[in-house]
């Protein structure tokens, strides 16, 4: 990937804004994946990761779970657009982006993403709908003679959403929640193909002797399922939390006609952390059992990769995504009389140590140059000058990392999946 990009009259390779070199390496070779590489299977496998805590509750009647579910469903969606984003934001041409969706097929890894991403987008928007199918046509009923634009506007909106099919029996409902179910039980493995052909197309890297392995296709998919329970335990947290703050300032104003929210009860936190650690286990598992089977093997390449992990990336792999974002989380987990803010606190470290995952994958996995005699180092743009050192900088991955909340909010006003909505 040698594009050449035009900046005030010279021709440049693209990667020399971040990336410094040190020892021999050759002269066209740089840092070409950077920070947006590293978002882009870390927002698939929290797409992946939230549709499976969902799952759990309507394929396999996991009720300790039913408060979760719905919610992570509608988080799924509001990732789900997202899980492109990098990939644009990296691309030369992004605008030839959706040609991978128009001309799909399985001779090329990223080309077989636009099955798998379509495939999935319409099991995720078909399950929400029969989750939501009541709701939309109640409030279009609820709706039907209000004045107001407003009214009128959500009133059209849930008509469209309900497809006509206006049928609230307990025959309708029933069928209803079964197709929810079935639908649920063809998105796991699906949601995982969906984030394990991320690790497919690092494992399957011939050239790389950092990203060929069998296992980085398993562990993507652990990790993602870590992740995305993660986040949407962090991010119901924060909400309830913050409803139960605002209520209560409201009522202590004297204004009764505010309804008193709990907040996040650590019931419901303390169950849904359970599956957390069950595959946080498993995630860590993995990731030290690909690390003694490179050790042990001890191919030819084993030096370099040695040099980079315990010495040039010790800190990055050893202390930050092993120690603050695997080893600390699970204790503080683990301990008993959990709290909503040991909790919070867990899960900010765990989504912490899957980043650092996906940040050693994709920069450390670049580190060492071909010739195995120097190193690369990548220095992230804060302050962008271009347009390029943008998309690849803090200002990139920032857009990145909203954009989900916005939707997640957008979305929320059509579909409500928190109790003080319904």
């Amino acid at each position: 990937m040698l594009d050449q990009l035009a900046t005030n009259g010279h021709l440049i390779a693209h990667g020399m804004d971040w990336t410094i070199k040190e020892g021999f390496v050759y002269p066209n070779e740089f840092i070409y994946w950077s920070i947006q590489i590293v978002l882009y299977p870390y927002m698939t496998g929290l797409v992946a990761g939230a549709f499976v805590l969902s799952s759990l509750y309507h394929v396999f009647g996991q009720q300790d779970l039913k408060d979760m579910a719905r919610f992570s469903l509608v988080f799924s969606l509001a990732l789900l657009p997202v899980a492109m984003m990098p990939l644009l934001m990296h691309l030369q041409q992004p605008l030839r982006g959706i040609e991978v969706l128009f001309t799909p097929h399985f001779t090329s890894a990223i080309s077989a993403f636009g099955i798998i991403f379509t495939t999935y987008s319409i099991i995720v928007l078909s399950e929400i709908w029969f989750v939501y199918r009541t709701y939309f046509v109640e409030q279009a009923r609820a709706l039907k003679g209000k004045s107001g634009v407003a009214n009128t506007f959500m009133r059209g909106l849930y008509t469209v959403l309900s497809l006509g099919a206006w049928d609230l029996g307990e025959a309708a409902v029933a069928k209803d929640k079964k197709a929810i179910k079935i639908l649920a039980g063809i998105g796991i493995p699906v949601a995982c193909f969906l984030h394990g052909y991320a690790g497919f197309i690092f494992g399957s890297v011939k050239a790389n002797a950092l990203w060929m392995s069998p296992l980085m296709p398993v562990i993507f998919i652990m990790s993602a399922v870590v992740s995305g329970i993660a986040l949407c335990m962090l991010t119901y947290i924060v909400i309830m939390e913050w409803k139960k703050f605002t209520t209560t300032l409201a009522k202590g104003r004297g204004d009764d006609s505010v309804k008193l929210i709990k907040g996040a009860e650590i019931d419901v936190i303390s169950k849904t952390s359970r599956y957390l650690i069950g595959f946080l286990i498993a995630a860590i598992t993995l990731e030290l059992l690909d690390l003694i089977f490179r050790g042990y093997t001890a191919m030819k390449s084993w030096d370099i990769l040695r040099s980079v992990m315990y010495g040039k990336d010790f800190i990055n792999i050893f202390v930050l995504q092993y120690g603050f974002g695997n080893l600390i989380p699970f204790i503080l987990l683990i301990l008993p009389r959990l709290t909503i803010r040991r909790t919070a606190l867990a899960l900010v470290l765990v989504l912490f140590g899957v980043f650092m995952m996906r940040w050693n994958v994709v920069i450390g996995g670049q580190a060492f140059s071909l010739s195995f005699a120097g190193y690369m180092h990548y220095v992230m743009p804060i302050i962008p000058h271009n347009i390029e050192t943008f998309k690849e900088g803090l200002g990139g991955a920032l857009l990145v990392g909203i954009t989900p909340f916005v939707l997640f909010w957008l979305i929320n006003k059509v579909t409500p999946s928190l109790r003080f909505n319904n």
